[in-house]
């Protein structure tokens, strides 16, 4: 009888150690899927491309050197400089071609000044706080690059044999190449290295990064690591990304949907989708950029403030109190209202206006509020339930230090929003006016057509 009970007591533990409701955990503890360490100067950090031919009148790194000042002051952290290399000749576009067809890795374009001005400049950023990163064009070549004689093996080929321009867009001065070949792996991660450890760059954007092999872009990121923590931004909008490559990517479906509402083809809920994708789709610690213009949106699309139409302003202040990596494209801070030609010299039109004023509050907003510092440094998005959901979007983002609660109007009609549900009541001091306001169930706010109002939250 006492060895029936004993074995009845063994099975019973033997079913107990295999039952679906009791397993171990050990296997299935979650491993984060950002696998990376973006650099520390990244966490808050704001991004400014800057196109060295429209930049300035005279278009040379040695003028750009001489607006770093106003740059730092405005809170720029990462200065990203669109391609710096001499421009292929054969079958350019324009007169003076496109900055990405690329007729040297090594080199710097005359037109831009020499190797020792371009080094001067990125000395003078850090001299500044501020970092530098190079616009990398690895997916093709002008088709007058040395490599086409050299290596003419590296090159993809089309139907015919001949070399190719990349298929389907209209880039018929370039000529792709061919990452099935490891010699051109050897090559074009030594050219990226190259830049980092003698010129003193810290880090690339990476144009079209995902036509390109992961597995290249993942043993780049780690070769540089070996030199100093660099930041990697890739054209791209797909998260495997930012595992061990990429630190920051393309949010390509914020900015059509925020182009939608201004248009009045979308209302504020069509917000909706892309951030609750963003929350369970993506991970916390990838940084995507919302952008409100860059160098092709803005000459191949429309300048900012048409391509936005009434909605830009809440663009822009959305770009940094929601979740994202912001950017401000040069000119943006002027206002510019032109589409920069992209062949030819067109300098930008500088002028002082009110909108400078609304960056340098929202970078300064973002600095100070670690809510709102880039990835997993910042708090996520939480929604807050409004009494007009289609046009008025509002949400917290929250932390132990604070942070903000931020009401928008996206319409064109002027609207009136209670809150019923959400993380919100609170004493709150607004950002642009500096009112206090303590916000509760009973709190109605009156907003205006494109309005936004960002709370920022009182402690103690």
């Amino acid at each position: 009888m006492i060895r029936l009970a004993t074995t009845f007591a063994a099975l019973a533990l033997a079913a107990c150690a295999t039952d679906p409701a009791t397993p171990t955990t050990d296997r299935w503890q979650p491993e984060p899927y950002v696998q990376l360490d973006h650099p520390d100067w990244a966490r808050d950090a704001v991004l400014y491309p800057l196109n060295t031919r429209q930049f300035t009148a005279e278009g040379t790194f040695a003028a750009a050197e001489l607006e770093l000042d106003r740059l730092a002051d405005l809170g720029v952290d990462i200065i990203w400089l669109m391609p710096i290399h001499p421009i292929g000749e054969k079958n350019r576009k324009g007169t003076l071609g496109s900055p990405y067809s690329v007729k040297d890795y090594y080199g710097v374009n005359p037109e831009f000044g020499t190797l020792d001005d371009l080094k001067s400049f990125i000395d003078a950023a850090h001299a500044r706080g501020m970092h530098v990163i190079l616009d990398w064009v690895a997916n093709h070549t002008a088709w007058d690059n040395p490599l086409v004689e050299q290596h003419p093996h590296w090159y993809e080929r089309d139907w015919d044999g001949d070399f190719m321009p990349t298929r389907w867009w209209d880039w018929s001065d370039i000529i792709d190449l061919d990452y099935s070949n490891p010699e051109l792996r050897a090559y074009m991660a030594a050219a990226l290295r190259y830049w980092v450890e003698e010129v003193g760059v810290d880090g690339y954007r990476a144009d079209v990064a995902g036509y390109i092999p992961l597995d290249f872009w993942e043993e780049v990121r780690a070769d540089l690591e070996t030199i100093k923590p660099v930041f990697m931004l890739g054209e791209f909008d797909q998260r495997d990304i930012h595992a061990r490559a990429f630190d920051a990517s393309y949010a390509w479906e914020w900015k059509n949907t925020m182009h939608a509402i201004g248009k009045g083809e979308a209302r504020a809920d069509a917000l909706f989708g892309y951030y609750s994708t963003n929350e369970s789709v993506w991970p916390h610690d990838a940084y995507r950029m919302t952008y409100t213009s860059n160098h092709d949106q803005n000459s191949w699309d429309a300048a900012a403030p048409d391509f936005y139409g009434p909605a830009y302003e809440s663009a822009i202040v959305l770009s940094f109190v929601g979740e994202g990596l912001p950017l401000i494209y040069n000119g943006q801070e002027a206002y510019n209202t032109k589409q920069l030609e992209f062949f030819e010299k067109d300098p930008i039109a500088w002028r002082d206006h009110p909108i400078e004023d609304l960056f340098r509050s929202l970078i300064d907003l973002k600095t100070a509020t670690t809510a709102l510092h880039n990835g997993a440094a910042g708090a996520r998005m939480v929604p807050v339930v409004n009494t007009s959901p289609e046009d008025v979007f509002s949400f917290t983002r929250l932390d132990a230090n604070g942070g903000v609660f931020v009401v928008m109007n996206l319409s064109s009609t002027a609207r009136t929003a209670r809150f019923t549900d959400g993380p919100y009541a609170g004493s709150y001091r607004e950002h642009f006016s500096g009112e206090a306001l303590t916000i509760s169930n009973s709190t109605e706010l009156s907003l205006p057509a494109w309005s936004y109002r960002v709370f920022v939250r009182q402690e103690g």
